[in-house]
């Protein structure tokens, strides 16, 4: 049984004046998520700046998103790491706050070959019985977990279930999906490119576009699935424009300054992640306006 399908929320993590995390406004937003459709909490994300969380923030953040969504939709735990020992010691941690699941991204800098990534893969699951989905972003990490890893993983590792897949390559998308042949519940980890992901037989997204276009995110999904596929395909083309912008710069500066346009107090940026440009911010406020989401 997969962990959900639809539109799951790589959340962003608001931050104080004085740079300390905002869990009040964090509950917000969770609320307003759920309440507009989204079907999971991604927590510790890399759109909820992890990299610049503490272990104890990092902790603090999974523990919360666990308690304040009390059930209502799944939480998933970011507790990747470039080491393996600290990936375990996240996710272990994780699963006893009570996580529904881990996003494990691939040992980031390391630049691990295959058999490293089975290794890593194996040995954190191994500590936890809990369902992990694999990372999969390679313009980030250095690393691409191949299609060929991910479905031995799958077939031999029982709590290794799925794949965020964000390496922007269809072709790559395609093979997976032929060779996992079910064994293996394949999420978009972009969001230009939900509907071609579900069209090769997946089953949601993890995303970005989800924290200032919850409800959109939710039914474009839900649409395919249901078998609107016109529907669907009519949202992601509306969306086009947003989705694009929401990555005019790193991800999570574009989003951040899109969730501080609908009000929300999203906070700053921890170095070395910078506020957006004035071009991209007027950029970014037309392409909301077009899609309705301002």
């Amino acid at each position: 049984m997969a962990i959900f399908k639809g539109a799951g929320v790589a959340i962003i993590t608001p931050f104080t004046e004085d740079n300390q995390v905002n869990y009040e406004e964090l509950g917000k937003i969770i609320d307003n998520q759920i309440e507009n459709g989204t079907d999971a909490i991604i927590i510790c994300g890399t759109t909820g700046e992890s990299a610049t969380l503490s272990h104890d923030e990092h902790d603090a953040c999974i523990r919360f998103a666990i308690q304040h969504t009390a059930g209502r939709v799944p939480v998933i735990a970011g507790t990747g790491s470039n080491s393996t020992a600290e990936a375990i010691r996240l996710s272990v941690h994780a699963e006893e706050a009570g996580a529904d699941a881990l996003l494990l991204v691939t040992p980031y800098y390391n630049k691990a070959t295959q058999n490293g990534l089975i290794s890593h893969y194996t040995e954190i699951a191994g500590k936890v019985s809990i369902p992990i989905i694999m990372y999969n972003v390679p313009s980030r990490t250095g690393v691409n977990i191949e299609p060929e890893t991910a479905v031995y993983l799958a077939k031999h590792v029982k709590n290794i279930v799925g794949i965020k897949e964000a390496s922007g390559n269809i072709s790559q998308v395609a093979k997976l999906a032929a060779l996992a042949d079910g064994c293996l519940d394949i999420y978009s980890g972009n969001d230009d490119q939900i509907v071609p992901l579900l069209a090769l037989g997946g089953i949601g997204v993890i995303s970005v576009l989800s924290n200032v276009a919850p409800r959109m995110t939710h039914d474009m999904v839900m649409s395919y699935l249901e078998g609107d596929v016109e529907k669907s395909r009519r949202l992601q083309l509306d969306a086009i424009d947003l989705c694009n912008a929401l990555f005019c710069e790193v991800n999570p500066i574009p989003v951040k300054a899109a969730m501080k346009l609908q009000g929300w107090n999203a906070g700053g940026l921890r170095s070395p992640l910078s506020e957006i440009t004035p071009a991209h911010l007027e950029l970014l406020k037309n392409s909301m306006e077009k899609a309705g989401i301002l």
